[in-house]
């Protein structure tokens, strides 16, 4: 039996690392995250169950859901100090890919020539961009120790570089995605408000430019007319108001809904994806998901301010700001009050890319919450 000198002499073991990363996963983010993809392969099985063509969907959404959940595991292991290290190779290789859909290499899908296409399967390269342009930004803006005009410059050029190529696809979409980010990477990043100002008074000269220059497809403009006429919805709106509403407070049940059974809403697999919650599920499911949604902004916005340095903030404030604009937009134009722009809600639409660029984009952040105590 050791006497008390000689406990207080041995020495202790730790129980464990607390600098170790696993120990500081964000089991909160995690959590909702995983609820929301299981809602949503849900809802995609519910919206293609009964429509032609589309019942094998189901199975493509998990095998990229599998993808997507193991590509954010690898990310969120390694430091994102390391990551941020490769940001010309990862950004120059999206811009490439953004040029190449350009090119004859591309496919085009509902007039906008923004894919590739690889036997049975497509490739969105403007959700590899996104990630791409966070990385850059937060690189570059992060080893600053403030941002003066030739700063903003160069961070204006990475951020405009794939917004303009966008929209030359055209993808109005994608384009208001990379002025989301680049907002919200601005305001965190340093820059003055009144520099921002001046930028806003640009970015609106420019979009009337946009608009006027005969670039957009007609149906494009066709969107966004339809949205600021007091004449009436499109068909598309129209159809996903219809379906949401007539759900009330607890829904048809799943599978029930009759918009959803009769396939009335277009693309309601991707774009109207909130209408088979809100009319199978009501208010209260779409209640419910809207707060998971919220819960991941406000962890997101957490390990932000619990980041090790800025370039940790700002890859947080990239990804959160990408986050809330898709998912306003998204809900917001089956409702009516924002112009269908075709974005997919986050964890939710079906789509390949966009689901395994949504998990990378969590991993990203969750790397930036488990390093925090690395060196």
């Amino acid at each position: 039996m050791l006497t008390s000198t000689e406990r207080s002499t041995t020495p202790r073991v730790a129980s464990k690392d607390l600098t170790a990363p696993w120990h500081h996963v964000d089991g909160v983010l995690i959590a909702a995250v995983a609820v929301v993809l299981a809602m949503g392969s849900v809802m995609v099985f519910g919206a293609t169950r009964h429509t032609d063509g589309k019942t094998d969907l189901i199975f493509r959404h998990a095998g990229f859901l599998v993808v997507g959940v193991a590509a954010g595991a690898v990310i969120a292991a390694v430091d994102y100090r390391r990551v941020l290290a490769w940001w010309p190779v990862v950004y120059g290789v999206a811009i490439a890919a953004l040029v190449g859909v350009l090119t004859p290499l591309g496919a085009t899908v509902n007039g906008t020539s923004g894919w590739y296409r690889l036997g049975p399967a497509s490739f969105q390269p403007a959700e590899l961009a996104k990630l791409a342009t966070i990385l850059a930004v937060a690189a570059y803006l992060g080893a600053a120790e403030r941002v003066d005009w030739r700063r903003l410059l160069v961070a204006l050029g990475l951020l405009g570089a794939p917004l303009a190529l966008v929209l030359l696809q055209p993808d109005l979409g994608s384009a208001l995605v990379f002025a989301a980010i680049s907002l919200g990477m601005l305001l965190v990043g340093g820059v003055r408000l009144r520099d921002l100002a001046v930028l806003g008074v640009v970015a609106v000269a420019a979009v009337a430019l946009v608009l006027g220059s005969g670039r957009l497809d007609e149906y494009q403009q066709d969107r966004l007319s339809n949205f600021l006429s007091t004449d009436g919805q499109s068909y598309n709106v129209t159809q996903a108001q219809t379906a949401i509403s007539s759900g009330g407070l607890t829904g048809y049940g799943f599978g029930e809904g009759p918009q959803t059974r009769g396939g009335f809403v277009p693309v309601q697999e991707s774009d109207f994806i909130f209408t088979v919650v809100g009319e199978e599920f009501g208010f209260i499911g779409s209640g419910l998901l809207v707060a998971l949604l919220g819960v991941i902004i406000w962890r997101i916005w957490r390990v932000a301010q619990l980041a090790a340095d800025h370039a940790g903030t700002l890859i947080c404030a990239g990804v959160m700001s990408m986050f809330l604009f898709h998912i306003f937009e998204n809900i917001g134009m089956t409702l009516g009050i924002m112009p269908v722009t075709g974005i997919p809600l986050p964890f939710v639409s079906y789509g390949g890319t966009s689901i395994v660029a949504s998990c990378v984009a969590v991993g990203l952040v969750e790397s930036v919450h488990m390093h925090r105590f690395s060196r």
